[in-house]
């Protein structure tokens, strides 16, 4: 009798969290901090364009406002990973 073993990969949680972050949380991250630059520059360009109008001027400042905190959120999250990611490793 002879018994056929199906092959299978074993990966330690350190490679699959390592693989998760480089493929999927790394680009993700990437592209919503651009989005947060993008958008804070948006803000300062209305708000150097038009110097008259105080409405235009309050709701650019609200743009850069929700631009650094999207780049600070975007920062953070990046070091959260990284240190979940060095716990599960030792």
């Amino acid at each position: 009798m002879n018994l056929v073993f199906i092959p299978v990969a074993e990966a330690s949680v350190k490679t699959l969290m390592n693989s998760i972050s480089t493929v999927i949380i790394d680009p993700l991250i990437g592209l919503l901090f651009s989005l947060a630059v993008v958008y804070f520059i948006y803000g300062l360009a209305q708000y150097l364009l038009n110097p008259e109008s105080e409405e235009v001027r309050k709701s650019s400042k609200t743009h850069m406002l929700w631009g650094i905190i999207g780049i600070f959120i975007m920062v953070s999250v990046y070091g959260i990973i990284d240190i979940i990611i060095n716990t599960l490793s030792k």
